[in-house]
């Protein structure tokens, strides 16, 4: 593997890609640490380690890679433009405007990616309105003494300029992104959102260990790492695993050249849906807190969100989510594979499925195929997302920010893997061994 990276080095436009790569990805970093104007960074200081980032919070905070706490320019990170790419890829199957536009190509392609330029920045102007909001009325660090102090300037011309800032920065990333997927290595925002959780690993393990009781913390910090690769081998394994549907094209003569007669198949991943379910059901999830926190009742119902809801390691929550990950897994592969435009795609092309006839029983048959591997994705999503809640209670919730959840590995593996193989197959190109060889 090391001689295969150095291989990598030494191909000069590969060379140059690497390089380009890794640069973006320092001015990424470097933005995360620069403070929005208007910010007292010492009040924030002194109020970040004391703050709970579970729930939504939590989600935000791994996506912007410790910046939305510490109110930066990046602050946002690139959760704007993540939900932007899910909506506009839920509409999708309810516009027809917009299905029409994806079968078009490159062109439609094109139009649907800067209509997910609009709406990331729309995103970004709510989202950043709502943090600076949060950050001058103090809720955000809401066991702070000086929380009203992080903001001192509350004038409506600071707010817009520290909006407007960091509508700046998710825009500035955006770009980032784009640049890494023009002229770099791998997809620009994967790349992004994986430095983004790998840059909160090293304080999270720090903090389990500095938090941990036996053996000056050690031996918690040992545990967490144990659990770690176990975790990774697991998602590798299962991110990997794919049903391989055969199918066989039947040869045609068209004028004198010969065309199909080819065999091949269509791999269906056992995870078709990936990590989108874990971060709808975390959404979900905080909406009751939500409601809570700015109705400001102590009713007997807010009483009960807030003993059930909100600490995370509840019964009731843990059922909830696990359940909500199980139906957004179906929601979203139903949504996202559609066996009735494959079948007609291959009765188009004279493809068909051994043993099964085309048309209408080819799509039942990929219906039942796909509904039989979800069930154990969806399970392996809903286990692998607990797995913090599980860790909190196992360290006696001593830490709310255990590094290894189920959101982060499985971004950080899908994202290796998928960067790993386009170094490889450029090497490969070059006839250089690669890095799985």
């Amino acid at each position: 593997m090391f001689t295969a990276f150095a291989r990598a080095f030494k191909t000069p436009d590969l060379r140059k890609k690497l390089l380009f790569t890794l640069a973006m990805i320092v001015i990424y970093r470097l933005g995360a640490h620069v403070p929005a104007p208007g910010v007292d960074y010492a009040k924030v200081q002194q109020c970040i380690d004391q703050a709970d980032s579970g729930g939504l919070l939590g989600l935000m905070q791994m996506f912007s890679g410790g910046a939305l706490l510490q109110i930066t320019i990046f602050a946002l990170g690139i959760m704007p433009y993540i939900t932007a790419s899910i909506i506009l890829q839920l509409l999708t199957v309810v516009i027809p405007r917009l299905e029409a536009l994806k079968k078009e190509g490159q062109s439609g392609t094109a139009k649907i990616t800067q209509y997910t330029r609009y709406l990331t920045v729309a995103l970004a102007v709510l989202q950043g309105t709502g943090l600076v909001a949060t950050a001058r009325s103090g809720a955000l660090f809401q066991n702070c003494n000086v929380r009203d102090q992080i903001v001192p300037d509350k004038s409506i011309f600071t707010t817009l300029v520290m909006v407007i800032t960091m509508t700046a920065g998710t825009a500035a990333v955006m770009w980032l992104g784009e640049l890494i997927t023009d002229k770099g290595i791998g997809n620009g925002m994967s790349i992004l959102m994986f430095i983004s959780i790998a840059a909160t690993f090293p304080g999270a393990l720090w903090a389990i260990k500095e938090s941990g009781k036996l053996a000056d913390g050690w031996i918690e910090f040992g545990t967490v790492i144990l659990i770690g690769f176990v975790m990774v081998a697991l998602v590798v394994f299962v991110e990997q695993a794919q049903r391989r549907i055969p199918v066989q094209y039947a040869k045609r003569m068209i004028g004198r050249r010969s065309y199909g007669g080819t065999s091949t198949y269509i791999p269906l991943k056992v995870n078709q849906a990936g990590v989108i379910p874990v971060i709808f059901a975390s959404s979900l999830l905080f909406i009751p807190s939500l409601i809570v926190q700015f109705s400001g009742s102590t009713s007997g119902w807010a009483t009960w969100i807030q003993d059930h809801f909100v600490t995370g390691d509840h019964p009731y929550y843990i059922s909830v989510y696990f359940v909500l990950i199980v139906f957004f897994a179906f929601f979203y592969v139903a949504i996202s594979f559609n066996p009735d435009e494959v079948a007609d795609n291959m009765k188009k092309y004279g493809g068909f499925i051994p043993g099964i006839r085309a048309g209408r029983p080819t799509a039942e048959y990929l219906s039942y195929v796909l509904n039989r591997i979800t069930w154990p994705g969806s399970l392996y999503l809903g286990l692998i997302a607990l797995v913090p809640t599980m860790a909190l209670a196992a360290f006696g919730g001593a830490n709310q920010n255990f590094p290894f959840g189920g959101t982060s590995i499985l971004i950080i593996v899908g994202v290796g893997l998928e960067t790993v193989k386009q170094i490889e197959s450029q090497l490969q190109q070059r006839n250089y061994e690669g890095f799985l060889r």
